[in-house]
């Protein structure tokens, strides 16, 4: 899952974020409307955690073009008001979900899990194929009953696998899908933690490489 969160209080934007990478999510961070646009322009997200009152771009605005557009990402909007006439305007203008700051950061999680399911098709809380079990709920993986110890992004890149159900997965799309914008495209990042993954399923392998083309379960 890769996240935006455009909000312009440095102190918050850096604690969620790092805060939603504990979750093995990839998480980019804009701190005024202008950077957020940006962000949008050159990549693709799933969720956009939207403060309201951004500098240079006003949330409002933001969130408008975004529905202008047809862009799917799903918009999470943030804001200090909790009233319920800022609430409904935040709607309407298009936002998928609204939360009223301070908010309790595991409401943050469970909404942007829930924003995320509806990005997509629909999928189990508990994804099964070749063997693996991944309990997207609780971020645990099981190989045949064994429980697989992941890191944050050898878990994030068997999900983007696992939801694949087979397909092969370029290694850009699972740079894209599992780390952030300030990864060097040119890193062997992903063949490190392919490397990594693959020791900790064991035998038979079940991480099959695509020559030119990538890997898939």
């Amino acid at each position: 899952m890769r996240i935006l969160v455009a909000e312009d209080e440095r102190v918050l934007a850096d604690l969620v974020a790092e805060g939603l990478r504990g979750q093995a999510m990839a998480v980019d961070v804009a701190y005024d409307g202008a950077a957020a646009m940006e962000c949008l322009a050159v990549n693709t997200y799933d969720v956009l955690v939207l403060d309201r009152d951004l500098p240079r771009r006003h949330g409002d605005e933001i969130c408008r073009e975004l529905v202008q557009r047809e862009d799917p990402v799903r918009i999470l909007m943030l804001t200090a008001s909790g009233a319920v006439h800022d609430r409904v305007t935040g709607l309407n203008l298009g936002a998928d979900d609204y939360l009223a700051k301070p908010f309790a950061f595991d409401e943050l999680v469970a909404r942007i899990h829930a924003l995320a399911r509806r990005a997509g098709p629909p999928l189990p809380p508990v994804l099964e194929y070749a063997g693996i079990t991944l309990d997207t709920a609780r971020r645990q993986a099981f190989r045949e009953g064994r429980y697989l110890a992941l890191s944050r992004k050898e878990y994030g890149v068997l999900e983007v696998l696992m939801r694949a159900r087979g397909a092969t997965v370029s290694a850009e799309e699972l740079l894209e899908r599992a780390w952030d914008e300030h990864t060097d495209p040119f890193t062997t990042v992903v063949k490190v933690t392919m490397s990594k993954l693959r020791a900790k399923l064991g035998q038979p392998p079940v991480i099959i490489t695509v020559p030119g083309s990538g890997y898939r379960l």
